[in-house]
């Protein structure tokens, strides 16, 4: 597998957010987002194996909390599979940080998958494959990086128009950060004011998480391997 970093920091985002966590990042994305704070993860890295990976996520924490991410991990599937069930096998508690626009069916479902569906302000609008929709359990999730009202409307009608409050754990809405953030770690560096984004929520009686990446708080926002 091509990999660009194996780390262990806390979980800066999702339902388990604070939790120390292992993050595997895998090298390549396929979708090009004007937000992206993971450029650089599109080539570069090394080649490792199943067993050298695991090897380092043991010597990291023999058991815990472990994220496969990217770039878009799915992109290898024919190795990724083997090695989630590896570690799934090991006792980690396991999730994939994907964008659902590969199929996600071979997917273990042990793992618990957190699908980026991109809004239109990322440029990459409309690459959610719906048919990852039958994969989804309580025990995932499905987050909209937010930039603008118009992508707010987006993820609130497509929470809306396919009951995701009932199909999934939690939907998260989560505003997007600048590409070029500045050291200060405050809500300065994020496209749409999360106070913005709150007030819409409320308003609306949305039931849906509001995702602050709390790693961009705790580091300077563009500090990476954190």
């Amino acid at each position: 597998m091509q990999i660009m970093e194996i780390y262990r920091s806390v979980q800066g985002e999702s339902s388990f957010a604070g939790i120390p966590c292992i993050f595997v990042r895998l090298t390549g994305c396929n979708l090009r987002c004007r937000w992206c704070d993971s450029e650089y993860t599109f080539s570069g890295g090394k080649k490792m194996s199943v067993e050298e990976i695991e090897d380092e996520v043991a010597r990291l924490a023999p058991d815990g909390l472990v994220e496969i991410t990217g770039g878009e991990p799915m992109l290898q599937e024919r190795e990724l599979v083997p090695l989630m069930e590896t570690l799934l096998a090991h006792g980690y508690t396991l999730l994939l940080e994907t964008s659902g626009e590969r199929p996600l069916e071979n997917v273990p479902q042990a793992v618990h998958k957190i699908v980026d569906v991109k809004c239109p302000g990322s440029g990459e609008g409309g690459t959610f494959r719906m048919n990852n929709m039958e994969t989804l359990t309580p025990k995932d999730e499905i987050k909209f990086v937010i930039a603008d009202r118009a992508d707010y409307e987006f993820a609130r009608d497509f929470t809306r128009q396919h009951a995701l409050e009932s199909k999934v754990g939690s939907v998260i809405f989560s505003p997007a950060f600048r590409k070029d953030p500045s050291p200060q770690r405050d809500a300065s560096n994020c496209q749409l004011d999360p106070r913005q984004l709150t007030d819409w929520i409320l308003e609306e009686k949305l039931n849906v998480r509001l995702g602050l990446q709390i790693h961009k708080f705790i580091w300077e926002p563009a500090t990476k391997g954190v």
